[in-house]
């Protein structure tokens, strides 16, 4: 898939047009036992709509261990949980896709990495949001260029670089 938009060498170039979103977000894990919180809704769509160039109706899941491993298996081949899923149905307008956060992964990558939990949410959210827009990260040249637009939103989110060694 290319990557939709241009970026200068900053990333600044990020086209923001008034987007109507939709959005159902599903904790499909007990909130109150995870270490750090889970993000609320309002800060899910703050963060999604930061990331949006266009409309789009997502529904945003938080899942544990056992759900994502199982879609990671069944969809990409891996064996294992990973941090963010996202599946884009491309043949529908306005764009329309799922994202699935797994709570246990992005904690413990968020304590490993030594970063604030809520701003690694707000990363791998904005992640997952480009990728349901169509960017990438197969190539190197690609991988760069999601990055800057990646840390350039997060950044005016009032979060650090979250591609900065800690």
């Amino acid at each position: 898939m290319k990557n939709r938009g241009e970026t200068s060498e900053s990333g600044e170039e990020f086209s923001h047009t008034e987007a109507k979103l939709k959005l159902i977000v599903q904790y499909a894990v007990d909130t109150t036992t995870h270490a750090g919180g889970i993000p609320t809704r309002a800060q899910f769509r703050k963060w999604v709509k930061a990331a949006l160039t266009q409309s789009a109706e997502i529904v945003l899941r938080i899942a544990d261990e056992i759900e994502a491993r199982g879609l990671n298996q069944n969809f990409r081949g891996k064996d294992y949980a990973t941090n963010v899923l996202t599946f884009a149905y491309s043949d529908v307008q306005p764009l329309s896709g799922d994202i699935v956060l797994c709570a246990a992964v992005v904690a413990k990558e968020a304590k490993q990495q030594h970063k604030n939990l809520m701003a690694h949410y707000a990363h791998l959210t904005v992640h997952g949001v480009l990728h349901l827009q169509g960017w990438n990260h197969e190539n190197e040249t690609d991988s760069i260029a999601m990055e800057r637009l990646e840390t350039a939103i997060v950044t005016k989110l009032g979060y650090d670089d979250p591609y900065k060694e800690q």
